[in-house]
């Protein structure tokens, strides 16, 4: 057993580290994905993150009765990869969302600054704790949640909102219809397409 602390070690304990933080937030996006039905983006997300895993996991498996601390370097790199994965999926906003919105004030006018602001709007009537009230009822891309609620909230600041995430929607609603300037395009709509 290495009972010192010498500069390899920490080159390889920082690599496995590292390396740890790689693979597991790719399984958050890959699971993200499976999720969402992106069967292929969870395919080609998958091959790469069990890639980086047998390396490491090699590595380790080889060297950890000599050198015990690396196990320590492979269990942090997994619980920081955890952090990681979804804080960056967090900051990515991939995916859509249904977002209601509660307005006792003036649905009339925000629906039709939502629907004249590109957004597809669905409304229906309500009774609240306080009287009557209109839902509008919205699929969209998660990126755009602020720009709908900011609109929502010069209207009435407080009105109430609910999100949710979106499994399926029909095919057609079509969510990149409003705006290509927020979408991202590219090869991740390649792989969303059946």
């Amino acid at each position: 057993m290495t009972t010192y602390f010498s500069y390899e070690i920490l080159l390889t304990g920082i690599a496995i580290f590292l390396a740890r933080i790689v693979d597991v937030s790719l399984g958050t996006f890959r699971t993200i994905s499976i999720v969402k039905g992106r069967m292929w983006t969870a395919f080609f997300i998958g091959i790469i993150e069990i890639s980086i895993w047998l390396v490491v996991m090699s590595t380790v498996i080889l060297k950890i009765k000599e050198v015990p601390v690396l196990g320590v370097f492979f269990v942090f790199g997994f619980a920081f990869g955890n952090v990681v994965g979804i804080m960056v999926e967090k900051r990515l906003l991939i995916g859509d969302i249904v977002l209601r919105v509660i307005s006792r004030k003036q649905p009339l006018l925000m629906t039709q600054a939502l629907r004249q602001a590109g957004f597809r709007v669905t409304t229906f009537q309500g009774e609240g704790r306080n009287g009557p009230v209109v839902e509008l009822y919205m699929i969209c891309r998660r990126r755009e949640r602020k720009i709908i609620i900011s609109l929502v909230h010069k209207f009435e600041p407080d009105a109430f909102y609910i999100s949710e995430q979106a499994g399926h929607a029909s095919k057609s609603y079509d969510p990149t219809v409003r705006s290509t300037m927020l979408s991202f395009g590219g090869w991740r709509n390649i792989l969303k397409k059946k």
